[in-house]
């Protein structure tokens, strides 16, 4: 069973399809789009684990691609749920999490941190964090981001994520002493 949404979003979507220059997307809220929904915010909130209890705290560039992950699954679990196919994620958001936080946004997320939506623009896209930096490149721009304010963005966006889908947190994703060690 599905049905079609008579979005609210209408508007803000067009605009955003035409930015980006995406093909349109057709809500249809499923069952199967409510379970995936769910799957992505667990597979969020377990990568996001290690962040959490600070395993990466000497590392802005593990942390930012990591959080890359993290965001991208958190967001499209929005997506997803209120009815975005999966299919067109993959194809029109790919790594790109500043555009994922604008559809969300435009889809009523609201989460419109300044500062979110900075670390999305850094983050975009995050594959670009997990490469090595090679002798004589120029640095890559992480928008001043500490592995500790990164942390910090990402648990309100998860957060976030949870009180609009109704998402419960995985068990045993909670309870990391922030130091990463013990």
């Amino acid at each position: 069973a599905a049905s079609v949404i008579a979005s609210p979003w209408a508007k803000a979507l067009t605009l955003l399809h035409q930015r980006y220059e995406d093909e349109p997307a057709t809500l249809v809220r499923t069952k199967a789009g409510r379970s995936l929904s769910r799957d992505r915010y667990k597979s969020a909130e377990i990568s996001f684990c290690p962040i959490e209890a600070g395993f990466f705290a000497d590392s802005t560039r593990v942390t930012l691609h990591t959080a890359g992950a993290v965001a991208k699954l958190a967001l499209c679990a929005h997506l997803l749920d209120i009815g975005f196919a999966d299919d067109w994620n993959a194809a029109h958001i790919r790594q790109d999490i500043a555009k994922a936080l604008a559809y969300a946004n435009a889809t009523g997320f609201g989460h419109d941190c300044p500062d979110m939506a900075r670390l999305a623009v850094i983050l975009t896209p995050y594959w670009k964090w997990g490469y090595p930096h090679l002798i004589g490149d120029p640095p890559m721009d992480d928008g001043g981001f500490t592995p500790d304010r990164v942390r910090t963005l990402m648990r309100a966006l998860l957060n976030r994520i949870a009180d609009v889908t109704g998402h419960q947190r995985p068990k045993g994703c909670d309870g990391f002493p922030r130091n990463g060690r013990s």
